[in-house]
């Protein structure tokens, strides 16, 4: 795991532990069917077309549960792969296999899910330098493992949850009594974490660009909105574009003077990828 952030390898253990609380809680008595000491072998094949990721969830699944048992991976992280082909091999105690199977290919197929969306968004992009953000839209507890999967799949993180950075809204505003009064309150708050604000009209937008914002994000605009900012000096303050940004719409924005689109669809409308454990004794 040592491409992974600190911070995201930390995690990992946690959330697989928690997992396999969830599913196997008191003990599997399906498992209790089989012969304690039987051994067996199983293979993991994708059924459709994916970029992998997830893979360090599966180990430490199958780690935590007997360390023992031996996984040999045959692609790797943010490899694209074929309908039918193998992704990894494992051997082992046949009861551990079994009971580690669903939430080892849960991770793998939601993770995997999430980081082919992301690839397709990036690809989707790649003629532009404008780079595409995921938002805090994720499942609740896999957070940080989505994020890791955006990614993975060729796009890139907004702040990763309330505490890292500012996203200064609409009842912020109201409740500090202005765009200038928010901003400068943040400054105070951590003078060192970026400040962003997000408005609804281009003369908000200017009064964010003159508090001192490092970045706006254009909530809603049209296209004819965005392409007004060509006639503001916006000085270093980058411009971000969010609101129902899909893999579809996203062709209007890419030549227009903005430096992010972020898109909840990332996370949010992630559709699982097929997956089937195919187990030997």
């Amino acid at each position: 795991m040592s491409s992974i952030p600190k911070f995201i390898a930390e995690d990992i253990p946690k959330t697989v532990a928690r997992a396999l609380q969830e599913d196997i809680g008191s003990g599997d008595i399906s498992a209790q069917l089989i012969d304690a000491n039987k051994l067996a072998n199983g293979t993991v094949i994708s059924r459709e077309k994916a970029v992998i990721c997830g893979r360090p969830w599966v180990d430490e699944v199958f780690h935590q549960l007997d360390p023992s048992i031996s996984i040999d991976w045959h692609v790797s992280e943010g490899d694209s792969v074929a309908e039918n082909q193998t992704l990894f091999s494992i051997s082992g105690n046949a009861r551990v296999l079994l009971s580690g199977e669903r939430c080892a290919l849960n991770f793998l197929q939601t993770l995997s899910g999430t980081a082919t969306t992301a690839r397709q968004y990036a690809d989707s992009a790649i003629a532009s330098q404008i780079k595409i953000l995921d938002t805090r839209k994720t499942i609740p507890g896999l957070r940080l493992a989505q994020k890791y999967a955006v990614a993975i799949g060729g796009c890139s993180n907004h702040r990763i949850g309330l505490y890292d950075a500012f996203l200064i809204k609409e009842n912020h505003i109201i409740a500090c009594g202005g765009i200038a009064q928010a901003v400068n309150k943040a400054k105070e708050i951590a003078p060192q974490k970026e400040i962003e604000v997000e408005v609804e009209s281009l003369a908000e937008l200017q009064q964010a660009v003159a508090a001192g914002a490092h970045r706006v994000m254009l909530d809603n605009f049209t296209r004819d909105q965005i392409l007004e900012i060509k006639n503001i000096d916006l000085g270093n303050t980058k411009i971000e574009v969010s609101g129902n940004v899909t893999e579809h719409s996203l062709s209007q924005y890419l030549d227009t003077p903005i430096d992010f689109i972020s898109s909840g669809s990332l996370t949010k409308h992630v559709q699982a990828i097929d997956l089937s454990m195919r187990l030997s004794l």
